[in-house]
């Protein structure tokens, strides 16, 4: 991560988009480190966010371009399942689009948003704000507590 640090906001950019992708990297420590490294905090969380969302809606159109019978094949998914799958993800349609941010089941999340077909626009909607909420909530934390937390550490 520090080869993407050293590329500015770019290499934030970068981090930011393949960490939404199925590809597991910490956006959030990449943010931390650009603004711990003086990146200007609006910018970091503009950046950070774009290039998060942007990754998560390849990651939704690569749900969009899967195949049952690919599910069925390669990971022996049974059509019930599938049909059970479905019902869930309907039931929050893109509301559910929120919560991709979380690791490991975001990526889930998206893949299954795009490859059940529920409504891109609002799910990239949801998804936008969902990153921006998270990506707020380290900055603003970053902020707040980093002075502290170093006093802390420094008194041990």
């Amino acid at each position: 991560m520090n080869s993407l640090l050293d590329l500015g906001y770019l290499g934030l950019f970068i981090g930011s988009f393949i960490s939404a992708t199925v590809i597991p990297m910490g956006a959030d420590a990449l943010l931390l480190g650009m603004l711990a490294a003086g990146g200007k905090p609006w910018w970091c969380l503009a950046i950070a966010t774009v290039g998060n969302w942007l990754g998560g809606t390849l990651t939704y159109w690569l749900g969009y371009a899967g195949k049952w019978r690919w599910i069925q094949r390669w990971f022996k998914v049974t059509p019930e399942k599938l049909e059970r799958q479905k019902n869930r993800i309907e039931k929050y349609k893109s509301v559910m689009a929120l919560l991709v941010w979380i690791p490991v089941l975001g990526d889930i999340f998206a893949l299954a948003l795009g490859f059940y077909r529920i409504n891109a626009v609002k799910s990239f909607i949801f998804m936008f704000f969902g990153r921006l909420i998270r990506f707020l909530f380290w900055m603003v934390l970053y902020l707040l507590w980093t002075d502290k937390f170093v006093k802390f550490i420094s008194h041990l």
